[in-house]
């Protein structure tokens, strides 16, 4: 079998480790892939800081991962080895809850995420359920589809099931990690695209990356500079900032949407009397499952929306895990193996 390089955390809140380990064998339903580029993901703090309670240690994340696969185990029909295929969040499923009879995978009573409920892409090789792959088309790197699985995503699948019709006003809230990717599929997605940020030094990069109107949320309410482009039909928060979420509310438009998809650790604020009287909505999505990631990553394909990232090499994980953790990072984060 031999052995394979693989980042861990033994215990909550612990460092990264690099360590020697054997290369694991898919089981039954199950495949193996060769990591060749896995994202670091905010969300990886659940496994580094031990946030969700009863996660095995020690334990290697990562949930952006793109690779080839080199070995399928018994019963896999519908994938080969040699394809380029990717894992995001959403881990794999039972098929035999109430939502996934329903076909509501993401909300299956039993579902599996990648890098918490088994090994992760911080590794050179990992072995994940069949139902969780995702192919990725030739024409992306895997540098750039690492991303793609999980900020690319998840805001693909937010923005295109947000009942926003092109030429509606559709504002992000957050230029980072998943909102530089949200405002390239607004405007790909015929939406009157505005950017929501702080400072006036990010004005350049929002309008090159699809903006049409930039507003800077330290110099003016949010909401009042909404309303007077005739409110959003969609707010989509990706910074998870409770009180900037708050005031975005004033800002919808009739029968508007504050579309939510930053955890954010605080409570969001709102006033009930407009929710009431224009008849306005609030709500949270979590990424997709694995045929949502394949359409986000040929979308991306298509339409060239990609992810600006910073490379680092397996060994320095740590350097790279703080990079995105601190919010230093321009825009995401990938370990190339």
């Amino acid at each position: 079998m031999g052995t394979m390089r693989a980042a861990v955390v033994n215990k909550p809140g612990g460092h990264f480790e690099v360590i020697e380990k054997e290369i694991p064998e898919p089981q039954r339903g199950y495949v193996r892939i060769r990591v060749e580029a896995c994202g670091i993901c905010h969300s990886d703090q659940v496994v580094k800081d031990g946030i969700i309670p009863g996660i095995p240690y020690p334990r290697t994340p990562g949930h952006e991962v793109a690779g080839v696969i080199d070995k399928i185990g018994e019963d896999v029909t519908s994938w080969r080895v040699g394809q380029r295929v990717g894992v995001g969040w959403h881990g794999g499923q039972c098929f035999k809850c109430d939502s996934c009879r329903s076909g509501d995978f993401i909300n299956c009573e039993y579902r599996l995420i990648c890098g918490v409920s088994y090994d992760g892409g911080y590794a050179q090789y990992m072995v994940a359920p069949q139902e969780a792959i995702a192919l990725i088309p030739d024409e992306l790197s895997m540098v750039d589809a690492g991303p793609l699985l999980c900020a690319g995503l998840t805001t693909f699948n937010a923005l295109r099931n947000s009942g926003a019709r092109p030429g509606e006003v559709v504002a992000i809230q957050g230029l980072g990690g998943l909102g530089h990717m949200a405002l390239q599929y607004a405007n790909k997605f015929g939406y009157k695209t505005v950017a929501l940020s702080r400072g006036d030094d990010k004005r350049e990069l929002a309008l090159k990356l699809g903006a049409h109107v930039y507003i800077d949320t330290a110099a003016t309410d949010a909401g009042t500079a909404l309303k007077k482009l005739g409110g959003a039909r969609v707010i989509l928060a990706t910074a998870p900032h409770s009180k900037s979420i708050s005031s975005l509310v004033n800002g919808l438009s009739k029968n508007g949407t504050l579309l939510i998809v930053a955890a954010s650790p605080d409570p969001i604020e709102v006033d009930s009397v407009p929710l009431l009287f224009d008849r306005l909505s609030i709500q949270g999505w979590l990424t997709g499952h694995a045929k949502d990631a394949e359409e986000t990553l040929n979308f991306s394909a298509l339409f060239n929306t990609l992810p600006m990232t910073e490379v680092y090499p397996l060994e320095e994980v740590n350097q790279a895990y703080n990079r995105m953790i601190e919010g230093e990072a321009r825009f995401r984060v990938v370990l190339k193996m």
